[in-house]
């Protein structure tokens, strides 16, 4: 372009909510300059900006930019003037909003006004007069005009350059602000005589390309003999004053001494280059250098001043110092709220965070004063959320509900940070619209109904009513009966309902004795779509009538025959004999019971609890009471008419049973009595005759089976190793002895099992124990090994041929006498043993193996307590009496007179067996014992 226009894209930022994008121009373009094209930038295209009606909105007066929506781009509307617009602030930049509607975007857009060299440093003084004494010293400083230049950058004042002399040079320095002044500096003592006057230049000169100055003429009189210069006293000053300060009020003292006296000691104040809008706020007194404020102090303008003052005596010299002043901002700016964007109304289904409007705040005050919040009340579903600087969202901070309240007022609130603070407020009035959400609600979860029996059909029950808060269609409520079964029949055979007015009608009479109770369920449904429905459960009772009369449960009337209670005669009064128990089918008052006494034999001696039932004594009991007292008991409900029904009580006033008992079988006339108590003895003795034979049948069963395990591991049908038998070792102990063992056993086997595991234990002691006929000797370790040693040496022999002998040539049995015929031992075989005496046998066998088993413990190394030393023989049954020996004739005998023979092993079968000495007559008791050990 014929125009050099610089444009550059800064920053580009853009989120789901709003896009923010800076431009940079020049100062000074001229109407219709392309700022940018807005619509490639952002990323729009133009049908975009047509329909979403874009727009530039502004806070200020002056719009300096236009939006073309059909080309998309953004040109200069008025000419920019960055001094006037900015003044020396920078940068310098303008910032206004780009809205598009439909969907809802805000664009933020910067532009900032780049400086040009277009003004040149001015003075504001064309001349300046300079007095100084010829005595002046080398170094002092005299302090020269300051130049302004509009421009900033490398555009504004950059030096300042002093006409060549002889006398004085150019110091320059820099303010704070960064803005630059000058010092005239004597180098050279001036002559009076030889110079009254000099005439300088100062030239200010600034760093724009091309280059401008500005120029101011010094005139230099030299004056004679005033050596002393005034100085001030501090080098710096400083105050605070607060914004909007009436005039005249007092802000600092400025305070300089000069050595000189008289005329040359005179000092005056002044401001040094103050700048022209300074002079109409501040004033210096000239005479007091008391600095007071002369206009309008705004906050907003300026924050700080900084002043050059000077002071001068009446010979020309002068001192300068710097007046910082610092202005405290007054909340004197209320916010100013602008609605940007509104949607009205909205859904009460929107979810939390739907954006209802956009708000523009903005406070003219700064710092704290000019922080804005931004508040809704908190009892609204609304909060407000910060977006951009000044820009705020109105958003749903919960879910809407119409039914609650279908309009809101939201009155949004902004608050400055200020002391006082100030708040300004705007209201918005937003309505909601209605969604199905609501389903029909009933006025109770549960409705109860009472029906009297054989109501007449068509008669009004109950209403159930159901509300909802939708409105227009949604709330329009329709009743339904959901069916199902009470009983043996539907409800909808029992009750029906009005669609329209939730009344229930009986269908049919009640029976209460049929159904006492109907219980069904109330469907409530909207005409919203999707229709919504609610339930309620409708209980409705069937009332009673006074069809059935009170029923005896306690004491039980059977066949005629009442129970008969005992009362001691020491009872006291109040004693409780018995309780009447009774009920009735009925409900309500129906089943209301009183109970009252009808009949007695002693009134005066019972009463009845008219409400529990209970029978009591009134008065002591004494010997003179009959021993029989018969009660009629009367129980009546509280129906209209009142039902009742009877029973009577036998009470027997007696210490003792024998008492009770020789009295009442006195009574032969009382037939059901007797009947029955003949029938109870009866049954308490078949019952305790039955649990005592089961405990023999028990006992029995235990000692068999415990019996049949013992007699298991020997009788075992397994094919086990043949192992030869040993026969015991016997001792002639004087008829009481017991049986010596040389060494104790323990077998541990299973039943069937071809393994078998044998423990084989020594003898605890250094002898074992043999008793002789005083059962108090041992017998010792030699006679026992002779003992053994003859058992091992003597040769076995095999059983005799002839061991198969008749009956009548058997030895003789246990409890057989000798006879002149017959030897002991040697006579015919008794009768074989009844079945008695088999079971007897039987049963002892097992006694004795279960006795042997259970004395068996470690302390005695498998052997009974009851071969202990302290056991004596009568407590061992004799198992040496009468002990035969299959194969031979001879019978081991217990008999300490006869001589016996030391043990001997079974016979080989070519060896006739050996000759054994008879035994003595036998006992019973070792018949028994025989019998048992033939059997196993």
């Amino acid at each position: 372009m014929g125009w050099q226009v610089i444009v550059f894209l800064l920053a580009f930022t853009c989120s789901t909510i709003h896009c923010q994008i800076r431009y940079s121009i020049p100062e000074e373009m001229k109407k219709g300059s392309l700022i940018g094209n807005i619509a490639q930038d952002l990323g729009l295209d133009l049908k975009r900006l047509q329909t979403g009606r874009a727009h530039i909105v502004t806070g200020e007066s002056m719009q300096y930019a236009e939006l073309k929506p059909d080309k998309g781009t953004l040109v200069v509307k008025e000419r920019i003037d960055r001094e006037e617009l900015c003044g020396d602030i920078t940068p310098c930049s303008f910032s206004f909003e780009i809205i598009l509607e439909n969907p809802m975007e805000l664009h933020q857009v910067t532009i900032e006004i780049t400086d040009i060299n277009d003004n040149s440093p001015v003075f504001r003084k064309s001349q300046m007069s300079f007095e100084i004494s010829e005595t002046a010293t080398l170094g002092s400083r005299f302090v020269l005009a300051t130049a302004e230049d509009l421009d900033v950058g490398i555009n504004t004042l950059q030096n300042y350059v002093l006409s060549k002399n002889d006398n004085f040079v150019v110091k320059q320095h820099s303010n704070p602000d960064g803005s630059k002044y000058a010092e005239m500096v004597l180098q050279k003592a001036l002559d009076r005589e030889d110079q009254p006057k000099l005439s300088l230049k100062l030239i200010a000169v600034d760093g724009g390309n091309p280059q401008r100055s500005g120029t101011v003429n010094i005139d230099v009189t030299v004056l004679d003999a005033n050596d002393n210069a005034p100085i001030f006293n501090q080098t710096v000053y400083t105050a605070t004053v607060t914004e909007n300060a009436a005039v005249g009020t007092y802000i600092t003292t400025l305070n300089a001494t000069d050595a000189d006296s008289g005329f040359n000691g005179e000092l005056s104040y002044a401001f040094s280059n103050l700048k022209e809008h300074l002079t109409e706020i501040f004033h210096i007194d000239r005479y007091s250098g008391v600095i007071s404020v002369a206009g309008n102090i705004d906050f907003e303008k300026d924050k700080r001043y900084e002043i050059r003052v000077e002071v001068k005596d009446h010979g020309g010299l002068t001192d300068t110092s710097k007046v910082i002043i610092e202005v405290s901002d007054v909340n004197d700016n209320i916010p100013v709220i602008s609605i940007m964007s509104f949607l009205n109304p909205v859904s009460e289904d929107s979810p939390p965070g739907t954006t209802i409007a956009i708000i523009n705040v903005k406070d003219a005050d700064s710092g704290g004063n000019g922080q804005i919040t931004c508040t809704v009340h908190k009892s609204l579903p609304f909060r407000i959320k910060s977006t951009l600087a000044n820009y705020y969202t109105l958003v749903t901070d919960a879910l809407l509900d119409r039914e609650k309240l279908e309009e809101y007022n939201i009155s949004v609130s902004a608050t400055d940070g200020g002391s006082p603070p100030l708040s300004t407020s705007k209201t918005l009035h937003l309505r909601v619209s209605d969604i199905n959400d609501n389903p029909p609600e009933f006025g109770q979860t549960a409705y109860y109904a009472t029906v009297p029996e054989n109501t007449s059909p068509g008669t009004s029950i109950v209403t159930v009513t159901a509300r909802d808060p939708d409105w227009n269609q949604n709330s329009r409520v329709s009743y339904f009966i959901q069916e199902t079964r009470s009983g043996d029949d539907s409800v909808s055979s029992y009750v029906s309902i009005n669609t329209e007015t939730g009344v229930i009608h009986a269908v049919r009479p009640f029976d209460y004795e049929q159904i006492k109770e109907i219980r069904f369920t109330v469907k409530a449904q909207d005409a919203g779509s999707p229709p919504l429905c609610n339930n309620a459960t409708v209980i409705v009772s069937v009332q009673d009538q006074n069809d059935n009369g009170p029923q005896i449960l306690y004491p039980v009337q059977t066949g005629g025959s009442p129970v008969t209670e005992m009362v001691p005669r020491s009872a006291d009064v109040g004693y409780l004999v018995t309780k009447v128990v009774a009920v009735d089918v009925d409900s309500g008052q129906n089943a209301w019971l009183s109970y009252k006494l009808q009949k007695a034999t002693d009134r005066a001696l019972f009463e009845v609890g008219l409400q529990n039932g209970e029978i009591r004594t009134v008065r002591q009991v004494t010997d003179k009471d009959a021993v029989k007292q018969k009660l009629t008991v009367v129980v009546e409900d509280n129906g209209q008419p009142s039902r009742s029904a009877t029973v009577n009580v036998n009470v027997a006033v007696a210490d003792a049973f024998t008492e009770v008992l020789s009295e009442f079988t006195d009574f032969t006339h009382d037939k059901e009595y007797n009947d029955n108590l003949t029938f109870y003895l009866v049954l308490a003795l078949v019952v305790v005759s039955f649990l005592f034979i089961v405990t023999i049948i028990a006992i029995l069963s235990v000692k068999c089976y415990r019996w049949r395990r013992e007699r298991m591991f020997y009788k075992s049908g397994a094919n086990l190793p043949v192992i030869p038998y040993y026969p015991p070792l016997y001792a002639d102990v004087g008829g009481t002895g017991t049986l010596q063992h040389m060494c104790s056993y323990e077998a541990y086997r299973t039943t069937d099992s071809r393994k078998s595991d044998l423990k084989y234990a020594r003898p605890p002691t250094e002898s074992i124990i043999s008793l002789d006929t005083a059962g108090t000797q041992t017998l010792t370790h030699a006679k026992r090994d002779n003992l053994t040693n003859n058992s091992e040496h003597q040769q076995q022999k095999p059983p005799n041929a002839d061991w198969r002998f008749n009956p009548n040539q058997r030895p003789g049995p246990s409890g057989a006498t000798a006879t002149p015929e017959v030897a002991m031992g040697t006579g015919p075989w008794p009768n074989p043993p009844t079945e008695a005496e088999q079971l007897q046998a039987l049963m002892a066998a097992a006694n004795e193996v279960s006795e042997a088993t259970n004395t068996l413990g470690p302390g005695t190394m498998g052997l009974s307590t009851r071969y202990s030393p302290q056991f004596t023989l009568q407590h061992v049954p004799d198992y040496r009496q009468n002990v035969y020996i299959p194969g031979s004739t001879a019978t081991l005998s217990a008999n300490p007179q006869q001589p016996q023979q030391p043990p001997q092993a079974l016979p080989a079968p070519q060896v006739t067996s050996a000759q054994v000495e008879l035994p003595k007559a036998q006992t019973p008791a070792s018949k028994k014992k025989i019998t048992k050990k033939e059997k196993k």
